[in-house]
């Protein structure tokens, strides 16, 4: 579909290599957006997506860009989006989806290995931000979509605890963000994904503990759980389940009017929970704005 510069949005997804990321850039794209993948290094380990993503723009006449953009870099965060700006004049949309999964026990990760899993799934979404948010407060409008996890509320497994906490730390953010971001006329949505295990290179991909002999000591104790776990969490899913669900959330989100999107949209087949904890906790949070006057700061969707 080509972009229509009188509809369509100029977009950044971040981490658009493969999984939820890609899948939002081509349904974005498909929306009429002009979408920017923030891919890393592009040119040497990713080169394959980006050349996928070429194609996909050429074979479907979509306005779809690979963009360098490495989120535990400033300088990067800033490279892109001033790309961008050059590019196009505007940018109207963040989704921030760059993220990395761990699997093993917590006590056997390093405090190290903890730093650089915030560092890419929480410090990654700040720099970003200051990166971005400059021109969407001068605009006077925006929107930034947050690819969180139910994990933060609904039921989650041992043996994912970094990643876990990592992103219950961007939820925290994404939050605050929300209340603070829309005098200026930009509103936030957080979408909500369940553990989908395929579709998505999290489970292939993920990290695993350094102090591998503290790691065998939970091994031992925890077999055959921990080799079980992604088989545990499969069978929870429906077979009918399509990640791409995830992707077209975003879509049907950035299409929607400014102040009136949900702040939470959860896509999750497995049910873990996640939805209901979801709607108290909002709900006592725009009950507690409304106590201390501070109803401006919430829209329509702030909680159900």
């Amino acid at each position: 579909m080509k972009h229509d510069d009188n509809s369509g949005k100029v977009i950044l997804v971040t981490g658009a290599s493969s999984g939820i990321g890609a899948l939002s850039v081509r349904a974005l794209a498909r929306a009429g957006h002009t979408v920017y993948a923030g891919i890393r290094r592009t040119t040497t380990r990713n080169a394959t997506a980006v050349a996928d993503l070429t194609r996909y723009g050429t074979d479907h006449q979509a306005d779809v860009h690979a963009v360098e953009l490495d989120v535990t870099s400033q300088d990067s965060a800033d490279a892109a989006v001033d790309r961008i700006l050059a590019e196009r004049g505007r940018l109207d949309v963040v989704v921030h989806n760059a993220g990395h999964m761990v699997l093993g026990a917590a006590e056997a990760f390093t405090t190290e290995q903890f730093a650089d899993l915030y560092d890419v799934n929480v410090l990654g979404t700040q720099r970003v931000n200051r990166a971005a948010l400059p021109k969407l407060r001068e605009q006077g409008s925006g929107l930034l979509v947050w690819i969180g996890s139910s994990s933060s509320r609904g039921g989650c497994p041992p043996f994912l605890a970094p990643y876990f906490a990592a992103k219950a730390a961007m939820d925290a953010l994404a939050v605050s963000y929300a209340a603070e971001v829309l005098p200026f006329g930009i509103d936030t949505a957080i979408v909500v994904p369940g553990a989908f295990t395929t579709g998505t290179n999290h489970f292939a991909n993920a990290g695993a503990p350094a102090d591998t002999g503290r790691a065998e000591l939970y091994e031992q104790r925890h077999r055959p759980l921990m080799d079980d776990l992604g088989k545990r969490l499969a069978a929870l899913v429906p077979s009918g389940a399509d990640v791409a669900e995830v992707a077209e959330a975003v879509a049907r989100l950035v299409a929607m009017e400014q102040g009136t999107r949900p702040l939470r949209t959860h896509i999750d087949p497995s049910r873990d929970g996640s939805e209901v904890v979801s709607a108290v906790a909002d709900r006592v949070r725009a009950d507690f704005f409304r106590r201390i006057g501070l109803d401006s700061l919430l829209t329509a969707g702030s909680s159900l």
